[in-house]
């Protein structure tokens, strides 16, 4: 890398962590603006008089003074979640510029409607094309919290189901397991279903890991980001006796602010940062709405957290030959809004799987053509493929914990790792690898994690070596040997070589994903983003000039993007960037 590079990149991280620095000591300083994200914004230019549902963000210690504060102004309180200090409340559009100026607030933002997608298409295999057998592991012991539209009991789950929590009507108690849309049903079928109802052949990931449900969805598959928050808080604070190890979030809402703000992003951080894994779909954006062709800079809240596993889909055309697989052209290519994360973390078998069916739901009854038998059904989406990364980071759990039963745990971050580091290279119709905004570090390889897992000692003390013995890396599937990726993608950066040799920070639970590695000096996005010292969109960025189901009336730019502030810009959300997509514009 040119020294040049370094030291602008140097300059880059050193004005970041001042700037950081500084608006963490300083947040009752911020002006208004700066405390609204960018809907709750636009809300407040167009003149609305409505009252919004809206998540604050307090200061340190801010929660009761603010509490009193919204009290005393008549504001309705819904919620609190203690788990990122905010607050959720309902309040006039017009007074929230007001309220932005209270000392105790640190940020606003929209309680986002998030939603479950997914669309019909047809079957494809599952097990095989991830290198699982009859034989494989199945993922017991191993606790999953479904956050979604429910889980409807069956013979598929048996007793596997430890407890179920409905946060659309029971504020969070716990009650009958249940599913009035269906989706919830379906990603849990692809994690643990038994495949019962089908003589095996329509079997989960895990088949044996256990499920807690946790109801955030509606009947039309929609719900609040504060009812999510409130679920992972739960997970968190109750832990103890629910043991679970991964959330499954298959679910998700446009990126309105940076993900220091995102009040979801940081319940998915919190809940990483005690050790669990955390699992989301990155959308369903793929496409650029202008142009019709693959675009990127589609993914989803809280796909956009550093800390989360975040999975696009890919079609594996229902064969076990991997390289016949592409990735799918609706699956959300990165980078993320704001951040301009490297993401996806991965992408995932997801287009046209079948799993069990809560057969009085919305989608079951609704729609005939997704139906398969009278158990199961079949969807497409970047759901169902976080469900499969789900499925499979429980088998590496599993044959972590069977292999070193007195050993520390695999943390978020080495499990991350482990399956970026054994994933599979996607290539194109024309042989060649999609980029790695398409596809992450490359496709999820089941059998070839639970082999990296098998060898890691997490026990030995730093810089010492975790492989227990020399490992060959390499899976053989469908009598096709083929070489991992043996690559960690790291939020903005890259690492090759034999990462996982040696039991480093990285892989513990303190490091911040996307810190202390920089890119190369050649690397190309595809033929449309260059990354580098400056950064150049090409035509197809998937909300070119408005945000997905929201607009924005401002010429504000949307910050920087790994490039100097006084060089590029993600431009303006005015109306007025050119129509092959956003302009670059000094602030």
């Amino acid at each position: 890398m040119p020294a040049t590079i370094h030291r602008f990149r140097a300059a880059v991280l050193l004005i970041g962590f001042l700037a950081f620095s500084a608006t963490a000591a300083h947040a009752q300083r911020k002006p208004p603006a700066a405390k609204l994200d960018a809907a709750l914004s636009a809300s407040i230019r167009a003149g609305q008089a409505d009252t919004a549902q809206v998540i604050i963000r307090t200061t340190p210690n801010g929660t009761i003074g603010l509490t009193n504060a919204l009290a005393a102004g008549g504001h309705q309180i819904v919620r609190v979640h203690s788990i990122i200090n905010a607050i959720t409340a309902r309040v006039p559009v017009q007074a929230l510029e007001g309220l932005s100026r209270n000392p105790f607030v640190e940020h606003i933002s929209t309680d986002a409607t998030v939603k479950a997608s997914q669309t019909s298409s047809t079957t494809s295999t599952l097990r095989g094309t991830l290198g699982l057998t009859a034989q494989s592991l199945t993922g017991i012991g191993v606790v999953v919290a479904v956050i979604d539209s429910g889980l409807a009991p069956s013979a598929e789950f048996d007793n596997r189901i430890i407890g179920f929590y409905d946060f659309t009507h029971n504020n969070g108690r716990s009650a009958p397991a249940s599913d009035e849309y269906g989706h919830g049903t379906h990603v849990a079928g692809l994690i643990a279903g038994n495949g019962t109802q089908s003589g095996n052949l329509y079997r989960g990931v895990a088949p044996n890991a256990r499920l807690v449900g946790f109801k955030v969805l509606d009947e039309n598959g929609a719900g609040t980001t504060s009812d999510v928050i409130n679920a992972i808080e739960y997970i968190t604070r109750h832990n103890d006796h629910l043991g679970v190890d991964i959330i499954n979030l298959s679910l998700g809402h446009p990126i309105f602010e940076a993900a220091a703000t995102d009040p979801l992003v940081q319940a998915v951080e919190a809940a990483v940062a005690q050790g669990i894994v955390v699992v989301a779909s990155a959308g369903n954006y793929g496409v650029s709405p202008v142009t019709g062709l693959p675009g990127y800079a589609g993914i989803l809240s809280p796909g956009n957290a550093p800390s989360a596993i975040t999975v696009g889909a890919e079609k594996s055309f229902d064969t076990n030959n991997r390289t016949d697989d592409r990735v799918a052209v609706y699956s959300s290519r990165g980078p993320t809004w704001y951040d301009a994360t490297a993401k996806p973390d991965l992408v995932a078998p997801g287009h046209g799987l079948v799993a069990a069916a809560a057969t009085s739901s919305t989608l079951y009854v609704n729609n005939p053509s997704i139906r398969v038998g009278d158990s199961y059904m079949r969807l497409s989406g970047t759901s169902m493929a976080a469900a499969v990364v789900t499925g499979t980071a429980a088998l590496v759990i599993r044959a972590h914990r069977l292999q070193f039963p007195s050993a520390d745990p695999l943390t978020p971050n080495a499990v991350k790792a482990i399956l970026q580091y054994t994933a599979l290279t996607v290539r194109d119709d024309q042989g060649a690898p999609y980029d790695v905004l398409t596809q992450g570090a490359g496709s999820v390889n089941a059998a070839g994690a639970i082999d990296l897992a098998s060898h890691i000692d997490a026990s030995q003390p730093l810089a010492s070596s975790w492989l227990t013995s020399v490992l060959n890396p390499w899976t053989t599937i469908d009598n096709q040997t083929l070489p991992w990726v043996n690559t960690v993608v790291w939020g903005d950066a890259s690492s090759d070589g034999p990462v996982l040799s040696y039991s480093e920070i990285a892989w513990t639970t303190n490091i911040v994903w996307g810190s202390n590695i920089v890119w190369g000096s050649n690397i190309v996005w595809g033929s449309n983003i260059v990354w580098g010292s400056n950064i150049v969109w090409g035509s197809n960025i998937v909300w070119g000039n408005a945000l997905i189901g929201a607009s924005d009336g401002s010429a504000t730019s949307w910050g920087q993007a790994a490039g100097d502030s006084s060089l590029t810009a993600w431009g303006s959300l005015d109306g007025s960037t050119a129509s092959n997509g956003l302009v670059l514009t000094a602030p």
